[in-house]
Parts: C-alpha cells; structure tokens; sequence
C-alpha cells in the first residue's frame, strides 16, 4: 500500500493567524493531529459553543473524540504549563492522557530556563526581543548543547540527579548575569514553589504515552491514515528565515514538520497557508504595514488583538503582500486560508502594500531586518465592505467589495483561497470559497 501524505497548517505572518480554529475546523477529516514545534510560548484559542479553549502545548484536534493528537519530538513541554492545560481539559469533561502521544524525544522546559530567559531578556534593555518568558529559547540553547533533558528521561532512574545537575547549571550562570535568584518569581510565585509544582507535573506525565513517535507515525502513513501537522507561531518568525533576531527559536515553516516529526519530506502534502486580512506582530521587529493611528486602534479592538498567551496588545496594520509571497514561496503553500475577515467590516476603504520601496527604488522580495525596518510599503487603495459578514456561509452570500478584496489577494498571490474565517466559532467558516 501507497503511503497516506502528512497534510500541514502554518501561519505565514508573525503569528497569531488563527491556526488552532482551522486545525480544530479541519480535524473531523483527520485521523491523527501532530503538533511539530514551539511549546508554550503558542497560545491557540478555539471556541464552540459558548465556550472558548486556549491551547499552549496540546495539539488543537483534542476536542474530537476517536482523533489521536501526537506531541512530537520538536516540540518543548513545561510539566506546569502542560499539567494546567490537562486539568482544564478534564473540566471540560476531556481526559487528554486517553487522545494524546508524547514523544521521548520532546525536550522540557525547567523552571530555570524561564528564570534564564527573563535574565536573559531584562540584560537586552532596549533591544529586547519581546520573549515570552516562558524557557523557550534558554530550552532549544540546551537541545542544541546537547545538555537538554527529554521527556524520556523521566522514567530513569537518574532523572532527579540530571535534573539537578542542569539545575545548577543554570544557577550559576544566573549568578553571573548578576540576577536575584532569592526574590524570582515564575507566574506570580516564588520559584522554588513553581519547581515544586513543576515536579507534581512531571509525576502526572509519566502517566501518558510517551513512545518515539516517529516510528508510530511511520506506521500511521503505511496503513493509510490521514495526518494533519500543526504548527505554532508564524513563517516570519522562524529562527532561519524570518526577522532575525527578532523571532522564535524554531523552525517554523513546512520544513520543520520533518524534523519535529522524524518524517521524510516526500511524507508531505497539502500546505495550508494561514493569515489574517490584515497583519499583527507581537514584541519587537520590522513591521512594514504598521498603522500606529485610530485605524491601527480599531482593528487591534474589533479583532481582539491582545496575545493568548501574555495578554500583550498586539501592533496592528494592513495586509503585506511582499511579506505574503516570501512565506508562500518558502513554505511551499498549496492552499491559503484567510482569518478574520469579519474585523474589517465597516471600513470606508482598506489598503493592501503590494510592493516597498527602500531610498527611492522599488524593493524585490522581502529585505533582511535592517532594510525591512526602513522600506516604505507602496499601498493599493480599494473600497471597503460596509456590512457585517459574520452570518455569511457562502461564498456567494459575500458583499461584493469584500470578493474583489479576495479575488485582488488570490491574482497576486496564484493561490486559491480555500476557506475564510467570518467570526471566532467554529461554525462562523466558509469552506472551499
């Protein structure tokens, strides 16, 4: 038997497209969802019904019944953090431990790494990055060291003397940062009752299956399943290939799925590229569209444009083009899918920046973070649709001004939009517009 593809779900601008209501959308046709890289620092926000879910570290399809949700290896888990997610799934009447694998290979998150990434964070001044706080990247520094611990390795017996070892580590090199170790705090509490909390949650993870999930999804391909990879954060933040240094500590584009999953890349499919009619940053970075003005205001407070995950008021601003080609063509993008369209209702017009220009002449590609902090977006003025969409379950249904915003991003772009999201509900999605 012909092996089944890995079909894949990215954000193709700085994050916070919307990624976890498409995969949650997507899952009923899926026999596994995978989760592929990042940890904690994803915030996925999912609502049916009246109730709304936010999602860090577990895989977006774990509220279908009968789907099996796969964390691989790319990804970091924070005991705490994921422990939190479990019990307020188990509220929801979702025992996560009977949908979900774990990998042997997932690296953890210590209570360390996050007081490193706040120490580390506070030494930039006024060139922070805007890090989360959470141990990513203090985390992927110890991967990459080959001094990491995994999640395998919390059912040897070693583990505590690894984990001390790696403890003290980071100790001192918080004591050479010149840090207040006695007064830190992680989420509001002291750190060594964080750490106290942190081990309960490790005791609680080694009730889940934890197998090397490459081989299981290996099989999973051979015996024809459908497998859906979920990203987290968005393509211009990838470590290689997005603003740097102001991105992530992964690799945030289809490539990554390879290495987060121990798949080949003949394994990959579909590629759905995920963006929002407009654009929104978090934290630190060029940003050519921004719009730092009541337009600005208005999209940030009709899209509720504050992080899943910190709170933090998102930077705001039109549809970038340039900046969408250059995802496109490094991802490998087979369909796009476009997020809260329905936040633009009411605009008089909206613009789109089909081009840049740098000191006077027109800017190919997308530029590198010093050129991409000084390029002037060129803008394409259109009228703007003055009627709610939010009801709307038809292409057809769609006011017409809204169809020409669509139709412009589909000729300037060769790709389909395969789906458009009207509303944060599961059931406010157009499908195969």
């Amino acid at each position: 038997m012909q092996k089944s593809k890995i079909d894949v779900i990215l954000g193709i601008q700085w994050g916070d497209e919307g990624k976890g209501k498409i995969v949650d959308v997507l899952a009923p046709r899926y026999d596994i969802i995978a989760r592929f890289q990042g940890g904690p620092n994803a915030g996925h926000t999912i609502k049916f019904g009246n109730t709304t879910h936010v999602l860090h570290t577990i895989p977006s399809g774990i509220f279908h019944e009968g789907k099996v949700n796969v964390i691989g290896n790319g990804v970091l888990i924070d005991a705490r953090i994921f422990c939190q997610e479990t019990a307020a799934l188990r509220q929801a009447g979702i025992e996560a431990c009977k949908r979900m694998k774990i990998s042997d290979k997932a690296h953890l998150i210590l209570p360390t790494h996050r007081l490193l990434d706040a120490a580390l964070e506070a030494r930039k001044g006024a060139k922070k990055i805007g890090s989360t706080v959470k141990g990513i990247g203090p985390a992927y520094t110890d991967k990459t060291a080959r001094c990491g611990l995994r999640m395998g390795d919390i059912f040897h017996p070693g583990f505590e003397k690894k984990y001390n070892a790696l403890k003290e580590e980071h100790l001192l090199q918080l004591k050479q940062y010149g840090f207040d170790i006695d007064a830190a705090a992680i989420d509001g509490m002291p750190w060594r009752e964080y750490e106290d909390k942190w081990m309960q949650g490790i005791e609680e993870l080694r009730g889940f299956e934890v197998i090397s999930t490459e081989f299981y999804l290996d099989r999973a391909m051979r015996e024809g399943k459908k497998i859906l990879a979920e990203g987290a954060q968005g393509s211009l933040l990838d470590v290689d290939f997005g603003s740097y240094p102001f991105v992530t500590s992964s690799s945030t584009t289809a490539s990554g799925v390879c290495v987060g999953l121990g798949v080949p890349p003949s394994a990959i499919g579909r590629v759905y590229g995920i963006f929002k009619a407009y654009c929104t940053r978090v934290g630190s970075g060029p940003f050519p569209t921004e719009l730092n003005n009541e337009t600005g205001e208005e999209l940030r407070k009709k899209g509720h444009e504050f992080g899943a995950t910190t709170g933090r008021a998102r930077r705001t601003g039109w549809l970038d083009l340039p900046a969408l080609r250059y995802t496109l063509m490094i991802n490998g993008v087979t369909d796009l899918i476009m997020m809260k369209a329905d936040v633009m209702d009411g605009f008089e017009s909206v613009q789109v920046a089909e081009s840049y220009r740098l000191d006077g002449k027109q800017v190919d590609g997308y530029p590198d973070t010093e050129a991409a902090e000084r390029v002037e977006p060129v803008y394409v003025q259109m009228p703007g649709w003055r009627k709610p969409i939010s009801s709307a379950r038809t292409y057809d249904s769609l006011p017409q001004e809204f169809k020409s915003y669509v139709e412009y991003i589909v000729r300037n772009t060769g790709l389909d939009i395969k789906m458009i999201s009207v509303g944060p509900d599961r059931e406010e999605t157009i499908v195969n517009a």
